[in-house]
């Protein structure tokens, strides 16, 4: 039972401010539609509304069409393909330097190349069963970011069969992303949800936007021009019984988790998306080496 739930969310301008008598405007612009995989919303007041709807969902698509996994055409799936990408576009070389980053500074807890294994994970879930131990010591063998090489021109595995996923960093990336349009075009007060949240400016009472963290009634945080990221292992199952979490420890080749859930404050809602999924597998002694200026939340298992 692999699903996940979210709803991408953008407020943007004075749309999230209410409106009293005294301030009669018109009704902000709405969008409803797909994106990133998920139910989508934006919300703006502006009188480039329109404008701004149509590049921040352009933006999306666009990215979208780099990232994705499910996308046949797009330039991780080539590459996953091929074994090779020439010329990738900027943001994946700039996503790829992100990754190795947070693979040196997380002891090598994020390592996107463990597709293979949910792959294997994923198959063996259809079937009630899990994965033998032959397979997956030949499926770990197909893992590895020292594999990985990568330029502005190219994009190559160095052994075959392997295949990445950036579903743990490319959410809070879009979420970045979508905010600097918004920030370009002069509009302070944002709160972008897509899982992973950049927060912008000020909410509709002039305060910080108030967060709460994982699960309704958990910790309510206050955030402004910041970002925040939760990961929790068993948010997403292979199994129908929840107990074999999404989180693949590229060390071991099998679901871990040492948290129920993880929250951390980012400057980039790409930074935190990925440290949040790595230190779901990191001891706590781990978590303060690694997380430099970031605020790290921990929920016990």
């Amino acid at each position: 039972m692999i699903t996940r739930r979210r709803l991408l969310t953008i407020l943007a301008g004075a749309a999230a401010m209410p409106v009293t008598a005294a301030r009669a405007a018109p009704q902000p612009a709405q969008w409803k539609g797909i994106a990133l995989g998920a139910q989508a919303r934006i919300i703006v007041d502006h009188p480039d509304a329109p404008a701004l709807i149509a590049r921040a969902t352009a933006e999306i698509r666009r990215l979208e069409n780099i990232f994705s996994l499910y996308r046949r055409d797009s330039e991780l799936s080539r590459l996953n393909r091929t074994g090779v990408l020439e010329e990738p576009s900027f943001e994946m070389a700039e996503l790829l330097s992100l990754c190795a980053a947070l693979h040196i500074r997380t002891g090598g807890a994020f390592d996107p190349t463990i597709q293979p294994l949910w792959a294997v994970w994923a198959e063996a879930s259809v079937k009630g069963a899990s994965p033998d131990k032959d397979l997956l010591a030949r499926t770990r063998a197909r893992t590895g970011w020292r594999h990985v090489r990568f330029s502005a021109e190219r994009v190559a595995f160095s052994r075959p069969a392997m295949a990445l996923t950036l579903n743990g960093i490319a959410q809070g990336y879009i979420a970045d992303r979508v905010a600097a349009i918004f920030r370009e075009s002069g509009i302070k007060d944002v709160l972008i949800d897509a899982g992973e949240i950049a927060a912008l400016g000020h909410g509709p009472d002039g305060r910080d936007w108030q967060i709460t963290l994982g699960r309704p009634g958990g910790r309510k945080i206050a955030l402004s021009n910041l970002a925040v990221a939760t990961s929790a292992p068993l948010g997403t199952t292979f199994d129908d019984d929840g107990t074999l979490g999404h989180i693949i420890d590229p060390r071991t080749g099998r679901p871990g988790g040492r948290w129920a859930g993880v929250s951390v404050v980012e400057r980039s809602a790409a930074v935190a998306d990925g440290l949040s999924t790595a230190f779901c597998l990191m001891e706590k002694s781990e978590i303060e080496a690694a997380k430099g200026s970031a605020r790290v939340y921990l929920r016990p298992a």
